[in-house]
């Protein structure tokens, strides 16, 4: 059959930007945002959206250039992830729970041109710049609630940005698909950058993928207890958009917030890791409410208990449990609801839901490589929602797409139903509240403690986080430190959340070749 030429008629790039052009068109009185005491409508996201990028062209921003964003879950964070890439700018969002010197580093790898600055992450935003060696990027303020706004140290901010910009400007959109969208930057970013590259092509579609699992429409009204900065809100932040629904921001995960919200905004759907399952169960009896419908809880990272769903369940709460990476867009496969699950004991029920299950309705194709005995191998993905790869870093490249697939690194099985199940992880990574630890990067810092001489961090379960880090540490002959000394000198030198949270001393465990048996350390970190 003679092959025809694509052509505008018939091929239009793929990018979540059409997203906001449609349903302000059909939906522009209708609330897209609500920040605090602030909404705004779609047709308000659209005008400030297309201000937005007006604005930072004018400041010179040019295609492909990067565009850092340092700020809790708001109206700005959510409007950057439309209004960056329609300047034709990278939009980087980056974790608040960082220290100063892995923000500074990630600036300083991505080439950021422009920094904007949470008003309450400032700060922590003048300690990075300041470690920056090069030219340091045009920094804009962003608004906080006056209880949390610091002095401000950009070059303007926020509102006169938008001011700036042209409200009648053309929307633009990409003209290739694969140009870049987002830049996202794993865990122990010193050692090793890998910012994960997303092309427009790939969040379109991991976005839709979102909307068909999770079950979003424009009468859902989701709430923000997934930091937007991680995997770009696990992609919501473009789902919700493309269906219409209403985002409510939250700036902290607090127990009394998270239920307020939902019975003020009748909210219908909401992500997070296990951790804030915990909180919510947890929460003191005055600080609860009665949920006004249920809510659909998507979560990720270790599986959630028995006990946890229970407990869930009891306050109205649906839980699902979903599996990704950085690498993946966030979510890659979910365990689909089988009605043959209903009548199961909440223990039967429980494991069935915990298990990471079947690739999203966009993925290609998720497979384990089973080469280790009783079927256990690696996690291997093929998908169009799979990363472009990591920015400025052909080495990670190769590795992670040797054979055609992406390698996750992930250990798990195959259950005869087809459902994925992953039973560790490959390269030690600890997953603490939602956020992953590099086993490694903790380990370099306690190498540099005068008082080590071997050091080796494990995971060591945790009722609310899920997993925390575990040192276990020999001493130099002759050194003197306590465990308090030893978490003090973490505690100066990493984020919080990458602390060991115990510190066990004594001489390691060792194979033949003088490699630290780290499984054997997991046991013991477990009986602690």
């Amino acid at each position: 059959m003679d092959e025809l030429p694509r052509n505008a008629a018939n091929f239009v790039p793929l990018t979540p930007l059409s997203f906001l052009a449609r349903t302000a068109r059909i939906y522009p009185h209708k609330a897209a945002i609500v920040d605090g005491a602030l909404t705004f409508t779609y047709g308000e996201m659209r005008e400030r959206v297309t201000r937005l990028a007006s604005g930072l062209r004018r400041l010179g921003l040019e295609g492909g250039e990067v565009v850092s964003v340092l700020a809790l879950n708001s109206a700005p964070m959510l409007e950057a992830h439309f209004g960056v890439p329609l300047a034709g700018g990278v939009l980087n969002t980056i974790n608040t729970r960082l220290d100063a010197a892995t923000v500074a580093s990630i600036l300083q790898h991505a080439g950021a041109r422009v920094l904007m600055v949470d008003s309450a992450l400032a700060p922590l935003a003048s300690e990075a710049l300041a470690r920056l060696p090069g030219p340091r990027p045009v920094v804009i303020d962003l608004p906080a609630p006056p209880d949390e706004a610091t002095p401000p140290i950009g070059a303007m901010d926020y509102d006169a940005l938008l001011a700036s910009g042209d409200p009648a400007m053309a929307w633009q959109l990409p003209a290739d698909e694969w140009d870049s969208v987002t830049l996202n930057y794993t865990s122990g970013t010193t050692g090793n950058p890998k910012g994960a590259l997303y092309s427009h092509r790939s969040a379109a579609l991991n976005a839709t993928a979102n909307a068909l699992s999770f079950g979003l429409d424009d009468k859902s009204v989701y709430l923000w207890t997934l930091p937007m900065f991680h995997c770009n809100g696990w992609c919501y932040t473009w789902t919700s958009v493309l269906v219409g629904a209403t985002s409510v921001c939250l700036r902290k995960v607090v127990p009394a917030a998270v239920f307020g919200a939902i019975a003020r905004h009748a909210v219908t759907h909401m992500c997070g890791a296990p951790v804030v399952l915990t909180m919510l169960i947890h929460a003191p009896a005055a600080e609860r409410r009665a949920l006004p419908q249920p809510v659909r809880v998507a979560t990720g990272g270790a599986a959630p208990p028995s006990a946890v769903i229970e407990a869930m369940e009891a306050m109205g709460f649906e839980v699902e449990h979903h599996y990704g990476l950085t690498e993946t867009l966030g979510p890659a496969t979910y365990c689909a609801w089988q009605e043959a699950w209903d009548g199961l004991p909440l223990e039967d029920r429980a494991r069935q839901m915990a298990r990471q299950g079947v690739p999203h309705h966009l993925l290609a194709e998720a497979r384990v490589d089973e080469t280790a005995a009783g079927g256990l191998g690696e996690v291997l993905i093929r998908s169009n929602t799979v990363m472009k790869g990591y920015f400025r870093n052909p080495a990670a490249n190769a590795a992670a797409f040797a054979g055609g697939w992406f390698h996750t690194g992930d250990l798990a099985v195959m259950h005869l139903d087809g459902y994925l199940e992953v039973k560790d992880r490959a390269k030690d990574i600890i997953i603490s509240g939602g956020e992953n630890i590099s086993s490694l990067e903790v380990e370099e810092v306690l190498y540099r403690h005068p008082a080590v001489m071997e050091a080796a961090v494990v995971a060591a379960p945790h009722d609310k986080w899920g997993e925390t880090p575990v040192a276990f540490v020999t001493l130099r002959e002759g050194g003197a430190a306590d465990a308090a000394a030893i978490i003090a000198h973490c505690r100066a030198n990493l984020a919080g959340f990458k602390v060991p949270t115990r510190v066990v001393f004594g001489p390691l465990p060792k194979t033949s070749t003088g490699k630290i048996q780290k499984f054997t350390l997991r046991q013991r970190a477990s009986a602690l």
